[in-house]
């Protein structure tokens, strides 16, 4: 399917109306899973011409993907990963986990930026940092797509690896996130222990229900309520 693509537009502007010099470009993965870590890569790309077909990770092949991955790696100026634990997400609420990671990924950077493009139209970031929130900006900006791309291979890589103990769940090809293979796992064996012990999947298992971690969080509960389940394959 043809697509437009990104472009350094928004740091252009970003660069021009504030003065900024360092632009880091922020996107997130494992937002959805049922399984393991939610991943943010930060990444530093100036103003050179990206890769030969860079766009959002989700509309590459995994070969495509992860090949770009190893040119990116070297290519970007600089980039780093946070994550936040299953456990973390737990306990924070996912925002307050997408803020934990987004924050470790920005603090590893060898330079500290002086403005962030964020995907999304939410700032789960917020200060010190200067956000601009970019609706599809891994898409449409080049340093949330080189970012996109490493954290997804990353975090996939990540997720296989962690499944080589439990074969069952089908991690190395759903990275935790839903799906048939997974969900019969559940049913069958219970979750493992990096499942996020929190989500609403587990109002669906009988067998395991006991096990639901419970928080007062408005926040994590809406977000579950639109989608989180993930039962609709």
């Amino acid at each position: 399917m043809p697509y437009e693509p990104p472009t350094h537009r928004v740091e252009r502007s970003i660069r021009a109306t504030t003065g900024a010099k360092i632009v880091a470009g922020v996107d997130e993965v494992g937002r959805g899973a049922w399984a393991g870590p939610v991943t943010v890569c930060a990444a530093i790309t100036g103003l050179r011409r990206p890769p030969e077909g860079l766009t959002d990770s989700k509309l590459l092949t995994p070969k495509r993907r992860a090949a770009l991955a190893v040119e990116l790696e070297s290519w970007v100026t600089a980039y780093a990963l946070g994550h936040s634990s299953p456990e973390e997400i737990d306990e924070l609420g996912m925002t307050a986990a997408l803020r934990l990671a987004a924050t470790r990924a920005l603090g590893a950077l060898p330079v500290r930026p002086d403005a962030v493009i964020l995907d999304g139209k939410h700032d789960y970031l917020g200060d010190p940092w200067k956000v601009r929130t970019v609706i599809k900006g891994d898409q449409s900006c080049v340093v949330v797509a080189a970012a996109s791309v490493i954290a997804k291979v990353r975090r996939d890589t990540m997720m296989a690896e962690l499944g080589a103990d439990h074969a069952d769940f089908g991690f190395c090809d759903n990275a935790g996130y839903p799906s048939p293979v997974h969900r019969a796992a559940l049913e069958k064996l219970g979750p493992t222990p990096h499942h996020r012990m929190s989500w609403a999947y587990l109002d669906a298992l009988p067998g395991w229900q006991h096990l639901k971690r419970v928080r007062p969080d408005p926040e994590t509960a809406a977000l579950e309520a639109r989608g989180q389940l993930g039962f609709d394959f």
